[in-house]
């Protein structure tokens, strides 16, 4: 009896929309990384642009996993991989203009070219921005802010993709935005944002924006290999504080180490695992948990498999 023949299992680049942006099998993630660690995206797809994002979203089968990344300035990659098909936003989504008192940004803006812009156009209250170390994308994502200012402080509106390429066009009501959330489906992605502000002296806002900077460069490790801010500050208390007190200043776990600089920081010292990270951000919060009796909640995204999964290499 002839054995029945079977068709080879086609890869996942195959079965994706030919569109004008560029895919690529088995891309490397951990050089694009501020950690500097984790594995490769089963498969990476820069879109030219906004209609070329909505035409993938359209057209990719339904059973595809995607995940959006920026700079990974605030995200974890685990050393497995992601599986899928992990979008990243380039030129197409950076321009900036201004207009009055209000910004308009592409989400693959970082947050800091936008601070500049407006202070070149003398528009304030967007300086809290050049302490954040992310994208416009990021920031509404996970509704991100610094010295006492938030992303839904200074939101006009925002446009999104969502799981089918549909627009939809939001106000800062329509979000669900809070400390550190944002209500918007997790597979909506975020593609410009008008932002606002009030007119001020060039000079002024310029010379707030030197004093975050020199406040960041007091008080956080910014040159190291971090991620910046790891845990959400818990409703009446400060996540350094905490881990401070729970004698975490220091901790290390293979080449991973809790900053001595600043204890809500994450270090690679140099030949750190994303395992490495993530297990000693979970001793972290286990010893918070024991000494004080509060739970510390991730504020650093974690993304992909562990390496023993077997995901995309």
């Amino acid at each position: 009896m002839m054995a029945l023949r079977r068709e080879p299992t086609p890869r996942l680049i195959e079965r994706l929309p030919r569109l004008r942006g560029r895919l690529t099998e088995n891309a490397p993630l951990a050089q694009l990384t501020w950690f500097r660690v984790g594995g490769a995206a089963e498969v990476m797809f820069r879109p030219a642009d906004l209609d070329d994002l909505a035409a993938f979203l359209a057209g990719k089968p339904t059973d595809v996993p995607v995940t959006v990344m920026g700079v990974a300035s605030n995200l974890l990659i685990r050393d497995g991989g992601v599986p899928g098909v992990v979008i990243r936003l380039g030129r197409g989504f950076v321009d900036i203009v201004s207009s009055g008192d209000e910004i308009t940004a592409g989400a693959g803006a970082l947050d800091l070219n936008v601070a500049l812009a407006a202070c070149t156009a003398g528009i304030a209250d967007l300086e809290f921005l050049s302490g954040i170390p992310g994208t416009v994308g990021g920031g509404l994502r996970m509704n991100a802010g610094a010295y006492g200012r938030e992303f839904k402080d200074v939101l006009r509106e925002v446009t999104a993709l969502d799981g089918e390429g549909h627009r939809h066009d939001l106000e800062p009501g329509e979000m669900d935005l809070s400390y550190r959330h944002c209500g918007v489906p997790a597979d909506w992605i975020f593609v410009a944002a008008q932002l606002k502000g009030r007119r001020d002296d060039p000079s002024a806002i310029g010379a707030r924006m030197a004093a975050i900077q020199a406040q960041r460069e007091a008080t956080q490790p910014i040159r190291a290999r971090t991620g910046g801010s790891t845990f959400a500050n818990p409703p009446g208390h400060k996540a350094w504080e905490l881990i401070d007190r729970a004698g975490c200043r220091g901790l290390t776990r293979g080449g991973a180490a809790v900053s001595d600089k600043h204890t809500n920081f994450l270090i690679n010292t140099g030949n750190a695992t994303a395992a490495d990270l993530e297990a000693l951000g979970e001793e972290v919060r286990r010893r918070v948990r024991d000494t004080a009796g509060i739970v510390l909640e991730w504020e650093i995204k974690r993304i992909g498999v562990p390496a023993a999964s077997g995901g995309a290499t």
